[in-house]
């Protein structure tokens, strides 16, 4: 059964007068602290229950509690949400979740390990069609048992990595992270040709845009269409340019790809007319 949505993801909320298996271990384990959201919270047992217990939790759910958070937390939590959701659907959930996320703080995501197959499933008590898939994330593993699996996720710009001369395997610590998902993530040029001048990078280094897979050229080009609504919304641009320079010959000083998102507006040059084909001054107008 093929469906081009995926509705009913939010039937998979289950009633408990318990804590989940994955909110008590991480709470076993120390890993609650400051502001916590519970991003995904179902019905919202978690955060009653945390609550009650001293914690200063929030919950969301796009269905059941759908007030969007206004600020960002130190700790969020994302339990069983990934797997019912479709790949888009899980990087959309991704980048929410690291604008949501404080600078030094940390997520936490549990996935299912026991999962039989995947694809749509008619649910045993709606009767509706409900998706589920394994999900495998690029973060720190802290706990898995043969029906449960938790990451651990920090800021791209937070990790310690390998020594590398490339400013972007590297970016610095204090450099604002504009959005994140598994394969990129987004930051704010260095030296913006305009204001709200954004980067998009694929995690991985590569030198060209053609030299990346399929998945990452998607995954970059996806977040390209969230960067470009946090873009709008905080600089309200009257227009955009979009340029990845492939080669020194093309004007490629940083051999990690990246993609330029450069917000336009009205006034900033006498003449727009022809846009990125300025590349080649001559050839600009036709």
């Amino acid at each position: 059964m093929i469906l081009k949505q995926n509705n009913f993801s939010h039937l998979t909320a289950k009633e408990r007068e318990f804590l989940s298996f994955p909110a008590k271990r991480v709470k076993e384990m120390g890993l609650l602290s400051g502001d916590i959201l519970d991003f995904g919270c179902g019905f919202g047992k978690d955060v009653e229950l945390l609550s009650q217990q001293g914690l200063s939790v929030e919950g969301y759910d796009k269905h059941y509690q759908p007030k969007y958070p206004e600020k960002q937390y130190d700790t969020i939590i994302c339990f069983y949400v990934l797997n019912v959701l479709l790949p888009e659907e899980q990087s959309k959930v991704l980048m929410e979740i690291s604008a949501l996320l404080k600078a030094n703080g940390k997520a936490y995501f549990a996935v299912r390990r026991d999962l039989v197959y995947e694809g749509y499933r008619t649910h045993k008590v709606h009767k509706k069609a409900t998706y589920q898939t394994n999900v495998i994330l690029p973060f720190k593993s802290i706990f898995r048992n043969d029906f449960c699996e938790i990451y651990e996720y920090q800021h791209f710009n937070q990790l310690k990595k390998e020594n590398s001369d490339c400013p972007f395997c590297n970016p610095s610590s204090k450099t604002e992270l504009i959005l994140e998902s598994a394969q990129a993530y987004s930051l704010f040029d260095k030296y913006p040709v305009n204001k709200g001048h954004a980067l998009i990078i694929p995690k991985r280094h590569v030198s060209g845009f053609f030299e990346l897979s399929f998945k990452e050229q998607s995954s970059c080009l996806f977040m390209l269409n969230e960067v470009k609504k946090e873009i709008q919304k905080r600089f309200n641009p009257d227009g955009f340019n979009i340029g990845i320079n492939v080669g020194e010959k093309a004007g490629q000083t940083v051999f990690h790809v990246h993609i330029h998102l450069i917000p336009r507006y009205s006034g900033d040059v006498d003449d727009p007319r022809g846009g990125v084909r300025g590349v080649i001054p001559e050839k600009r107008d036709y």
